[in-house]
């Protein structure tokens, strides 16, 4: 329900802003607002997300937690979408999801509201009883199986089919994840 709510709020918002600053500074000056925030977005957007990639790139040399410059790059393209989407309210949130600061207030705030847990399978199953071998802990999946016959090999009178080997390229050496021809 509060997504249904954002989704027409946001546009009445942006309606609203665009007849009350159309009306102050007239059409052409507004639609001209409008790409230039386009454009300084995108500029900041390419830039924030290059530093970004380079903290992400710099934490798994460095083997630190990927978090925060994984954080911030999901921001900083959430801001690129609000900065294409025409409207002054949308770029205003994109241009401060921009400001490193806020992206990181925004982070702590989130860091509130979410509990993580480390598990095998990306679950909390303590409560759960485990089951399988004694010392070890992990799941039993349990499961039935049966074999089909090949039906090549219960008629000895039929050949497999020839393979075509012409509509495949030639390659001059194995790209070494493949056995050689």
């Amino acid at each position: 329900m509060p997504l249904l709510i954002l989704f027409i709020l946001i546009p009445v918002i942006e309606i609203a802003l665009f007849i009350q600053i159309g009306g102050l500074i007239g059409l052409w000056p507004t639609i001209g607002l409008i790409l230039l925030s386009a454009v300084v977005g995108m500029v900041l957007i390419r830039s924030q997300g290059r530093r970004a990639l380079g903290e992400l790139q710099e934490s798994f040399r460095k083997l630190n937690d990927p978090t925060r410059p994984l954080a911030h790059g999901a921001m900083i393209l959430f801001a690129g979408a609000l900065m294409l989407t025409p409207g002054f309210f949308t770029d205003s949130i994109g241009l401060l999801l921009l400001v490193p600061w806020v992206r990181d207030r925004v982070m702590q705030a989130a860091a509130r509201r979410v509990h993580v847990t480390r598990s095998g399978f990306g679950f909390d199953t303590s409560s759960q009883p485990r089951h399988g071998w004694p010392g070890k802990s992990g799941d039993v999946i349990d499961g039935d199986y049966s074999t089909q016959d090949d039906p090549y090999a219960t008629r000895p009178d039929t050949e497999l089919p020839p393979v075509d080997r012409s509509a495949s390229p030639k390659r001059s050496k194995p790209s070494g994840w493949t056995r050689p021809e």
